[in-house]
């Protein structure tokens, strides 16, 4: 018979649109960070979705990321407080390398990517989720800053940016009500640092109002 031992630590699944500032909060918070990011396939995987009516690949589907193998990296994590993940170069589509993750004894890590609320309910059920969490700040301000930050950091080409910015701009509302059906909790940046801070004392967050 198989005996599973209790995870020495625990994560807050961090969610939200492309561009919504998870990186930031995560920085904010102190805590350990994992970037899910670094789990996306490889362009050459025949796998990966397009986006309808196109030869894009469409980076913003979850079959574009590998969900198996992210989430076997959070349960090393939780119960060793180490494991090895793949380093990720989003402007070529590719696994470049692999490094160690390392988040010694702290009893509380945070997980995040845009993919994040695909894994809530796996991370529940082995009883490593502490939150989860998806970042809302709107269309316009989402889509500014992430077409900011994907144009300074070389991610794509111009006219792939602008051609995701613009989609994905008129699909922010789905995507978080996606995400927020899935088990994420939304909310804005200073919610989320509020919830975070709790977690990481051991308080549960609080009750949610009903609307």
């Amino acid at each position: 018979m198989s005996i599973h031992l209790p995870a020495a630590a625990r994560v807050v699944l961090l969610c939200g649109p492309s561009g919504s500032g998870k990186s930031l909060v995560a920085a904010r918070s102190g805590l350990p960070v994992l970037r899910l990011d670094d789990f996306y396939k490889e362009g050459e995987d025949p796998t990966l979705p397009l986006v309808a009516a196109s030869s894009d690949i469409d980076w913003d589907h979850p079959d574009s990321w590998d969900t198996d193998t992210a989430v076997a990296a959070i349960a090393e994590l939780c119960r060793t407080g180490r494991t090895k993940v793949p380093v990720y170069d989003i402007s070529l589509s590719a696994r470049t390398g692999e490094e160690a993750v390392d988040i010694g004894r702290t009893p509380l890590f945070i997980a995040e990517g845009i993919f994040a609320a695909e894994i809530v309910e796996r991370c529940r059920e082995l009883g490593l989720l502490a939150d989860a969490l998806c970042l809302n700040r709107g269309p316009v301000r989402t889509f500014r800053r992430r077409f900011l930050r994907d144009l300074k950091e070389g991610r794509k080409s111009v006219p792939f940016l602008l051609r995701r910015g613009w989609r994905l701009m008129r699909q922010e509302r789905s995507i978080i009500a996606r995400q927020t059906a899935l088990g994420a909790h939304a909310c804005d940046r200073d919610e989320a640092l509020g919830r975070l801070a709790a977690a990481a004392v051991g308080r549960r967050p609080a009750a949610t109002p009903s609307r």
